[in-house]
């Protein structure tokens, strides 16, 4: 009778396991669907309005090659661009944010915390103010930005294996100097340098265009894809390092996968369009709650960044009586919340 008790305990044990795995993948599943809706929502009404409204009809002619008269331009030429580079961003952003807050296992570890979204501002400034360069040497030196202040930040929290905390206050420390050679770069430039540089510190769209496009989606394709397949050891790291390496991870290898590869997603969307504030940080954990508490949620995180960028986009453009860039109204969204987290955060002493 025992016997045949612990069986039908553990029978019914693993009924509820799998019905719970059916349930969590019913949530991803919805939300993955929801976020497609509203970012391909997003995307339709960013390119419908505008000073004027175009019918839906018109536009989808438009994105499908036809000529429309009086609104093959406007579409084609300025809108479309503008809204696919604003999406590219947004899903790298989205993905890489969530990469580095998995990873460290700190909704803190936002790439625009810890300093590698200065290392990209500070190169692009240098490019723009010093070397006068554009186009895709400024992306380029951007990107190199980026991935040296990543590995300056991995290297100075090195203990054998990459320490969250340490990586964290590190990256907060350096992002405070990068901040502050930005800024010495700045006065360093004229007047017409300057406008340029700042206009691209502050996250803007204005200036995309369709040479943006190709590049930019390389890179996402490029890095995606193997951040996908490297989702199930991701998630494994949450565990701490030694349970990670005993589960059969090579930790230091996977981590160093991951760091140069979100770094390149986050690079590649900064040299397209600035650092547009806080998508990186507020798109993992809207994903998560989205999601579900389960493997990391880079798909869903890179929709939210993305619908996060082209809704910003659309009130920058219409809502205030003169158009702003984006990153002002990511800004005004991500720094409340910002604040929020950090007083749920300190009350809970889990900041560090």
């Amino acid at each position: 009778m025992a016997t045949a008790s612990s069986i039908s305990a553990a029978s019914a044990a693993l009924t509820g396991l799998r019905r719970t795995r059916a349930r969590a993948a019913r949530r991803r599943a919805i939300a993955l669907i929801v976020l497609v809706a509203l970012t391909a929502a997003l995307f339709v009404i960013d390119l419908a309005y505008g000073r004027k409204f175009y019918a839906l009809d018109d536009v989808a002619r438009v994105v499908m090659g036809q000529d429309v008269p009086g609104a093959t331009f406007i579409i084609g030429e300025l809108r479309l661009p503008r809204v696919i580079v604003g999406t590219l961003c947004g899903l790298a952003f989205g993905m890489a944010g969530v990469c580095f807050q998995q990873m460290l296992r700190n909704t803190m570890a936002s790439p625009d915390i810890i300093g590698i979204t200065s290392g990209a501002n500070l190169a692009a400034v240098v490019g723009i103010i010093l070397l006068k360069w554009s186009g895709l040497p400024l992306s380029a030196l951007a990107m190199a930005g980026g991935l040296i202040t990543a590995l300056v930040t991995s290297g100075l929290s090195w203990k054998g294996t990459i320490a969250p905390s340490r990586l964290i206050l590190m990256g907060i420390g350096l992002s405070a100097a990068l901040n502050a050679a930005t800024s010495w770069v700045l006065i360093r430039g004229d007047q017409w340098d300057i406008q340029a540089a700042s206009r691209w510190l502050t996250g803007s769209l204005a200036s995309s265009d369709w040479t943006d496009v190709p590049q930019l989606a390389a890179i996402l394709i490029v890095t995606a894809v193997p951040l996908m397949l490297l989702v199930g050891q991701i998630d494994v790291l949450r565990l701490g390092d030694p349970m990670a390496r005993s589960l059969g991870v090579r930790t230091n290898a996977v981590q160093t996968a991951v760091i140069v590869l979100a770094v390149l997603l986050l690079s590649s969307a900064t040299a397209a369009s600035g650092p547009i504030a806080f998508v990186a940080f507020l798109s993992g954990p809207i994903a998560s709650w989205a999601a579900g508490p389960s493997k990391p949620p880079l798909a869903a995180s890179g929709l939210v960044g993305a619908s996060i960028v082209l809704l910003s986009d659309i009130v920058a453009q219409h809502i205030p009586p003169t158009q702003l860039p984006v990153g002002v109204v990511t800004s005004v969204i991500g720094g409340p919340v910002l604040i929020i987290l950090l007083i749920r955060l300190s009350r809970k002493q889990t900041l560090i």
